[in-house]
C-alpha cells in the first residue's frame, strides 16, 4: 500500500515539475514574444487617452474598461484562432502579411511625423468631444477605440506569434493568450493611471500640504508634456518597429542586403566605442530600422496624398 502511495507521489511530483516547466515555457516565450511588440504597445498607450477626452471625470475609468474588454475580445475570439489557422496550415503567410502589418506601422508613424512637419492633422473631424455628447458621444469613442484597437492588436499578436512560430501548437495557442492578457492589462492599466492623474494632481493641489499643493501643480501642468512625450516616443517606435518587420521579411525572401548593411554598421559603429559596443550596436541598428521604416512609410504616405480625389476629399 505504501509502495502504491509513494509511486503516486513520485507521479504527481513529475507531473508538477512538467507542468512548472510548461508554464516557465509559456512565461519565458510571452516575455520574448511581447517584448518584441513594445512599439505597438507604447503607440497603443499613446493612441488610447484621446478617446476619454471631453469626459467627466467618472466615466473616464469605466470607459477605460470597456475598451480594454473589447481590446481582449479582439485579441482572444477574433486574432487568436486566426493567427493559430495559419501558422498550422499556411505558415509561409505569415511572414507577408507580417511585412503589410509592418508597412502600416511605417505610414502610420510617418503620417504622424507629416502632421508635425506640415502642422495640421487629417482624419480625425469625426472624433471631436464636441461632436456629440451623452451616452451617443460615449457609444461612438468607445466604438472607435475598439477600431483602432483591433488594428493595432493584430500586429502585436502577429509579431508575438512570428516570435514563437517554431514552438508546439498548445504552446504557441498559450503563449498567444498570456500575451493578449498582459499587454491589454499593461497597455489599459497604464492608461487609467495616465488619465487619472491630472484628477490626482489637482486633489493635492487643492490640499493642506505646501509641498503636496506643489507636487500636485506639477502634475497638472506635466501631463500634457507626458503625452506629447509619450506620443512622440510611439510614433518612433512604430517607425522602428514596421522598418525591422520589413527588414528581417525581406530577408526571408533573399533579399538580406538592406538588414546586412545595418547589422554592419552597427558592428562597426560598436567597435569604434568598446566600452558600450552593445548599446551603441543596438542603437545604430534602431536608428537604421526606424531610418527605413521612414522611408517606406514617406512613400506610402506621398502615394495616398498624390492619389487622384485626395486633395478635394481632404479639403
Amino acid at each position: 500500500m505504501s509502495g502504491g502511495l509513494v509511486a503516486l507521489l513520485d507521479d504527481v511530483a513529475a507531473i508538477a515539475k512538467l507542468a512548472a516547466a510548461s508554464v516557465d515555457d509559456i512565461g519565458a516565450a510571452a516575455a520574448k514574444a511581447g517584448s518584441k511588440a513594445v512599439g505597438v504597445v507604447v503607440d497603443d498607450t499613446a493612441v488610447t487617452p484621446r478617446y476619454v477626452t471631453g469626459f467627466t471625470p467618472d466615466r473616464e475609468l469605466p470607459i477605460i474598461w470597456r475598451i480594454a474588454r473589447g481590446s481582449l475580445r479582439n485579441k482572444v475570439v477574433f486574432i487568436l484562432p486566426a493567427a493559430l489557422l495559419l501558422s498550422q496550415f499556411l505558415p509561409g503567410a505569415i511572414p507577408p502579411i507580417l511585412m503589410l502589418g509592418g508597412a502600416y506601422l511605417c505610414f502610420e508613424g510617418a503620417e504622424k511625423v507629416y502632421e508635425a512637419v506640415s502642422g495640421h492633422e487629417e482624419g480625425h473631424g469625426s472624433e471631436d468631444p464636441a461632436a456629440l455628447t451623452g451616452q451617443a458621444h460615449e457609444e461612438q469613442m468607445v466604438a472607435g477605440a475598439i477600431r483602432t484597437d483591433f488594428i493595432l492588436s493584430a500586429e502585436i499578436m502577429a509579431i508575438s506569434l512570428a516570435e514563437v512560430a517554431d514552438q508546439t501548437f498548445w504552446l504557441r495557442a498559450a503563449t498567444l493568450v498570456v500575451v493578449a492578457l498582459l499587454i491589454t492589462a499593461l497597455v489599459y492599466g497604464v492608461v487609467g493611471l495616465i488619465v487619472k492623474m491630472d484628477d490626482f494632481g489637482l486633489r493635492l493641489a487643492n490640499g493642506a500640504s505646501g509641498a503636496g499643493r506643489t507636487f500636485g501643480r506639477g502634475l497638472v501642468r506635466g501631463m500634457p508634456k507626458v503625452l506629447s512625450a509619450l506620443s512622440v516616443i510611439g510614433t518612433a517606435a512604430m517607425l522602428w518597429v514596421g522598418g525591422h518587420i520589413i527588414l528581417a521579411g525581406l530577408e526571408d525572401f533573399g533579399l538580406g542586403g538592406p538588414l546586412h548593411f545595418f547589422h554592419g554598421l552597427a558592428v562597426a559603429a560598436g567597435h569604434a566605442v568598446p566600452f558600450a559596443q552593445g548599446f551603441v550596436e543596438w542603437l545604430v541598428e534602431t536608428l537604421g530600422s526606424g531610418l527605413f521604416g521612414l522611408l517606406v512609410g514617406a512613400v506610402i504616405v506621398a502615394v495616398l496624398h498624390l492619389r487622384p480625389g485626395r486633395g478635394a476629399k481632404a479639403h
